[in-house]
């Protein structure tokens, strides 16, 4: 800075503080006038004058206000005047898109958007389904549809109905184009009819249920994942899953079924076309059949090793479903150590079948009527990909079935609305996204018919399976109509002429492939349904 300017500076500063005394000076000067005018105290004085200086400011303003009230308004900028004109121009007003003030007040109200952000009349259509009513918008551009997810509840709430009768789909156009369907009644009011095998056949994967619309609804595939299944007693788990099994025997055709039936009567129907049925709610028996299993989840994994080694195609194994029914039930020890031990083993062989499995084609479906926290072992249930929950009564329960994370995922439903009168009534949690459904509810007469159709099949394929000491075994046993025959007995039919009783049934497991078993009293031998079971695996 020039020394000129500092100079001046200085000036004009004290210039400011000359001005500032005179003003002191002359207040002090009318503050005395008027107190030796009207003979008041100081404090008497200023206050009059303050009181005095605001009345006549309040006149100064409220004379402004009427005078540009009644003469006249604040000039407008240019560019507003040349809208305004251009407005003139085109009719008197300015030509302002229609806006769907219906959807814009629930979206906005409800904080799916910004309150100065509207829906476009343009971007809606409105189209009235048998089942409510189905609105197809368009978002503005600083909004999603998960926008919208998020705030279901809210959006429920002003269209004055429950979280349960809306259905949010994503558009395959972009992520701003929403699909909203509202229910004009509660949710499967009405019953759909179940599905034909045809309709079965022609859905893109498994079909679990209907929809709140009535549509087929499923999951993708069960390769490489398995099924989850939580829900209060008497809720229709078991009829949901009866319906599971059918749909899978339609739509997969040929596959190896391994039930474990806790409720000893809830999985009967399908007990003729099992590899192997269990009606027990043993621990023991879970143990042997996981063991089972996973020796058949090692022989698949060998082969699998083997033709990456070779560098030969990937095997291609038969689908294998373990279905437990009351899973929980084989998780309980009674107190002593050995029972401690043994449902330990069982969680930690239940977490590698389910874990380990899936690469090798083998699917793991639980169920349990008592979703809490100590029902299933969480290092059992983490692994499950898809998740379903019926009707239970609190949040707690309902992240043991769908995942401790599911209220944080988009678009949850709380299972807790579920109307418990309607069974069969579940959440799907598949893919990341929640839905409504309700499980089929097949005849018996229809079940036993896929179920019959399946076993002629099955007899068809251990026909056509070539002649092995297993399948001679099957033919011994049927023609003599025993049920259980000892290793004793049927060794000489093979030639087998060791007079040690062990030693032949050593060698006839080896020579059938099939390990011995004990029958009622404790003697070692063979059961037909275990033969069979083996053969029908092989064929």
């Amino acid at each position: 800075m020039s020394k000129k300017s500092k100079s001046e500076a200085e000036e004009d500063v004290w210039g400011q503080a000359a001005g500032a005394i005179g003003v002191l000076v002359m207040v002090t000067g009318g503050l005395a006038a008027v107190q030796d005018k009207l003979g008041l105290s100081w404090p008497a004085t200023i206050a009059l004058c303050a009181g005095v200086l605001i009345v006549l400011g309040y006149a100064a303003w409220w004379i402004k206000t009427t005078v540009k009230a009644r003469w006249g308004r604040e000039p407008q900028p240019a560019t507003a005047l040349k809208q305004e004109g251009a407005a003139e121009e085109a009719g008197g007003e300015e030509a302002l898109p229609d806006i769907h003030k219906g959807l814009t007040t629930v979206l906005s109200r409800a904080g799916a958007i910004g309150r100065e952000e509207v829906i476009l009349a343009e971007d809606v259509s409105v189209e009235q389904l048998d089942v409510g009513t189905l609105y197809k918008f368009l978002l503005p551009p600083s909004r999603t549809v998960d926008d919208v997810a998020s705030r279901l509840g809210s959006v429920a709430s002003m269209f004055e109905v429950t979280r349960l009768h809306l259905k949010l789909e994503k558009s395959r156009r972009s992520e701003r184009h929403v699909s909203l369907l509202v229910l004009k009644e509660p949710p499967f009011t009405h019953a759909f009819s179940t599905p034909t095998r045809e309709e079965i056949r022609a859905y893109k994967g498994v079909p679990l249920g209907h929809d709140v619309t009535g549509e087929l609804v499923g999951v993708p595939t069960f390769d490489k994942a398995s099924l989850l299944v939580g829900g209060m007693t008497q809720m229709g788990k078991t009829t949901l899953v009866n319906g599971l099994i059918t749909c899978l025997l339609i739509a997969y055709g040929d596959f190896d079924l391994y039930l474990l039936d806790g409720k000893l009567c809830g999985l009967t129907e399908f007990q003729r076309i099992a590899v192997r049925y269990e009606a027990s709610d043993d621990p023991a028996v879970l143990e042997s059949m996981l063991d089972e299993l996973l020796s058949r989840v090692d022989d698949r994994y060998i082969k699998m090793q083997a033709a990456k080694q070779n560098r030969q195609p990937a095997p291609t194994f038969k689908p294998v479903f373990f279905i437990i029914d009351e899973a929980a039930d084989f998780y309980v020890d009674n107190g002593s150590k050995a029972s401690v031990e043994l449902v330990q083993r069982c969680e930690d062989k239940s977490r590698k079948l389910v874990s380990k499995s899936l690469e090798s084609g083998i699917s793991t479906i639980m169920m349990t009527q008592r979703p809490s926290n100590d029902a299933i072992p969480v290092k059992v249930r983490d692994q499950f990909l898809y998740r379903m929950c019926l009707y239970v009564a609190a949040k707690g329960t309902a992240k043991v079935a769908l995942g401790d994370s599911y209220f944080e995922t988009v678009a949850p439903i709380h299972p807790a609305l579920l109307d418990p009168h309607i069974k069969g009534q579940a959440v799907l949690f598949a893919g990341g996204t929640s839905t409504l459904i309700r499980g089929f509810h097949f005849p018996d007469q229809f079940i036993w018919s896929v179920v019959d159709e399946v076993v002629s099949r099955q007899q068809k394929a251990i026909q056509e399976t070539p002649d092995s000491p297993l399948k001679q075994a099957v033919q011994i046993m049927q023609e003599k109509g025993v049920p259980f025959m000892r290793s004793a007995d049927m060794a000489p039919l093979f030639d087998i002429q060791e007079t040690d009783s062990a030693e032949a049934g050593k060698r006839l497991a080896e020579l059938v492939g099939v390990p011995t078993g004990r029958g009622a009293k404790g003697v070692r031998g063979y059961k037909l349904r275990d033969l069979e079971a083996a053969l029908k695996a092989d064929s």
